[in-house]
């Protein structure tokens, strides 16, 4: 399985950006895909995912009714849409697999699959 992260940038603190996520290597009809992230100095924290089958999300409380994330089977791609960006969510931000359900995906130790990371730099 091969993940491909993109769609990070700078952004002024208010703005938007979407990143995007291809998955490859596999028939994705099962498990989760979701992303991460990692501020410097500070650990990696799940941000949000989704289940491939049946579409069932989970957003990290610091972000909600900010991010979005969405996927699209036909393309294998998993979607961030991030919303009203704050400083704070300046990180580099992992694209993350595991063949489970979507409340599994949320510790970065049960990850079997991750992506190189794109960095999102929210200026104030």
């Amino acid at each position: 399985v091969q993940l491909q992260a993109s769609g990070g940038g700078l952004v002024q603190a208010g703005g938007s950006l979407r990143l995007s996520c291809a998955a490859s290597g596999h028939t994705f009809s099962s498990g989760a895909v979701g992303w991460f992230r990692q501020a410097p100095g500070k650990e990696r924290e799940f941000v949000a995912a989704i289940s491939w089958s049946n579409g069932i999300t989970r957003v990290t409380d610091s972000v909600k009714g900010r991010f979005t994330i969405s996927r699209d089977n036909a393309k294998n791609m998993v979607y961030l849409q991030m919303n009203s960006l704050k400083p704070e969510d300046t990180a580099v931000y992992y694209c993350a697999m595991r063949y489970g359900t979507v409340g599994s995906l949320m510790a970065s130790t049960r990850v079997d699959y991750w992506g190189q990371g794109t960095q999102v730099t929210v200026s104030s």
